[in-house]
């Protein structure tokens, strides 16, 4: 074109632009042949091969995407057994827990019933054996109270130890029987 132009001023005409030079239009298709096989050698394959490692990026991307999140599903479920799994332990805890309690109570209970019972023994116990110390204490009082009285009524000596103490053992058994009958 160049050339032509050049051609067309020497002539001293100007040159045609819609004109059509085989010559040119030769060289440009030989040179547009060439750099379309240097893009088709070059160039492409660098785009394709853009193209591919984008796509293998999105479409690994979203593969990981759907392994962590299948991931994700897989440790939730996990999470949920294992807290299942907790509350059912902590469940058998407390049952366990109120069971152990229970019977700590029971046997408490029964500690202190049985610990009330030999209070209560011991204090019976000894209740009886002050009553039996305070009878024979009174028996002895009451002996010598009854001679004493005995002696000031009768006005003389009553020295028959033996028959004294018959007399009063008698008076206090009749005292006794009195008392149960009227307890009745």
């Amino acid at each position: 074109m160049y050339l032509t132009l050049l051609a067309a001023e020497e002539e001293g005409h100007e040159p045609n632009p819609l004109g059509f030079v085989l010559s040119e239009f030769i060289l440009v298709l030989i040179i547009f042949g060439i750099l379309l096989f240097l893009i088709s050698k070059f160039v492409v394959p660098r785009f394709e091969k853009a193209f591919d490692a984008r796509r293998d990026a999105i479409e690994g991307g979203i593969a990981r995407a759907e392994q962590a999140q299948a991931e994700a599903a897989r440790l939730l479920e996990q999470y949920n057994a294992q807290l299942a799994e907790a509350r059912t332990e902590a469940a058998q805890i407390r049952e366990g827990a109120r069971a152990e309690a229970q019977h700590i109570v029971e046997e408490l209970r029964t500690q202190a019933q049985q610990e009330s019972a030999r209070i209560i023994a011991r204090g019976e116990e000894q209740l009886a054996a002050q009553r039996g110390q305070v009878v024979r204490e009174l028996r002895g009082e009451i002996g010598v109270l009854a001679i004493e009285l005995s002696e000031k009524i009768v006005g003389q000596r009553l020295s028959d130890d033996a028959a004294i103490r018959g007399t009063v053992d008698a008076f206090l058994a009749d005292i006794e029987r009195q008392q149960a009958g009227e307890q009745r």
